[in-house]
């Protein structure tokens, strides 16, 4: 997939509107759906600038093997505070987390 296929995809899927990540970035509407087309290649600049309202990483976005990459504000939270964790609290959680989807 192309970058700005994979952009589109991950807006879409935030539910955000070219105006609302115009707004938010201060990047064009036109320059957005340029990108997003493949009328234009992004600048690294213009990436950073992107993510931080969609919510991912540039690693997230260059990422095209499952859309569950691309997480939530909580979900991103539990994967920081599973990452904290002594070994033994986190075999814990990861315990609690296989009991509570049974």
């Amino acid at each position: 997939m192309e970058i700005g296929e994979r952009l589109r995809s991950i807006r879409k899927s935030k539910k955000m509107s070219i105006y609302k990540l115009s707004q938010e970035t201060g990047i064009s509407q036109n320059h957005i759906s340029d990108l997003e087309l493949g009328r234009r290649k992004p600048s690294v600049e213009t990436l950073k600038r992107l993510i931080v309202p969609l919510g991912i990483t540039l690693a997230e976005l260059f990422n095209e093997d499952t859309e569950a990459s691309i997480l939530n504000e909580k979900e991103r939270e539990l994967i920081e505070n599973y990452r904290t964790l002594p070994d033994n609290k986190a075999e814990s959680l990861l315990n609690l987390s296989r009991l509570l989807n049974e």
